[in-house]
């Protein structure tokens, strides 16, 4: 296991150094984006239109953050992972299409997405669940909100953030996912023993 911090904008180069098992901090700008910032975003790349901001080199958050105002100004209160499993849908074309390095939130992405990481070099970063304070306070800066007209949860919020992590390198850009890795070594197993217990399922 190796610790990496990482500044955006990130490099295909520096993400290829990357392994399952490494832990990764990021500085740097760390964008939002559930089901509705990730339908909306592949839209506007299909009909030609821009982004609101470039995403290449950058993080993309599975994550709908309790964001306050105060003042002018946005804090971020809380920004725990959403499930990224919902983002399989989409997550092969977002990363084709523009580019990003880091992929974070919880439970794991499928081999569509795996195999968009190991092309175009990218990887997972899973985050712990439940800790969405401590996420909250590597937040440095709300630089901005996008579509918020999907709403709190779906808009795209950009953050300026410092040492975001520790994140757990789970999908890499070499074609290796430790959850089906788990998964595999599990259903290996469970046959084993229903042979022991002369049990056929």
């Amino acid at each position: 296991m190796t610790v990496f911090k990482l500044k955006t904008p990130i490099s295909e180069e520096q993400i290829r150094k990357l392994k399952v098992n490494d832990v990764l901090y990021v500085t740097g700008t760390v964008v939002t984006a559930r089901d509705q910032a990730h339908r909306r975003a592949i839209e506007y790349f299909k009909e030609g239109k821009a982004l609101p901001l470039n995403l290449e080199g950058l993080a993309v958050f599975h994550c709908g953050p309790v964001v306050a105002k105060q003042g002018d100004k946005w804090i971020a209160v809380a920004a725990g992972p959403t499930t990224s499993t919902r983002m399989d849908i989409f997550e092969d074309e977002f990363i084709k299409d523009f580019k990003v390095r880091v992929v974070i939130g919880k439970g794991g992405m499928g081999k569509k997405t795996t195999d968009a990481m190991a092309k175009y070099g990218a990887v997972y970063g899973a985050f712990t669940g439940g800790a969405a304070v401590l996420a909250a306070k590597a937040i440095k800066n709300v630089k901005s909100v996008e579509w918020y007209d999907l709403g709190m949860p779906e808009a795209m919020w950009v953050f300026e953030v410092e040492d975001f992590g520790p994140l757990a390198i789970a999908i890499d850009s070499h074609g290796n996912n430790l959850f089906t890795d788990i998964q595999k070594t599990v259903e290996e197993k469970r046959q084993k023993i229903y042979e022991k217990l002369g049990i056929t399922p």
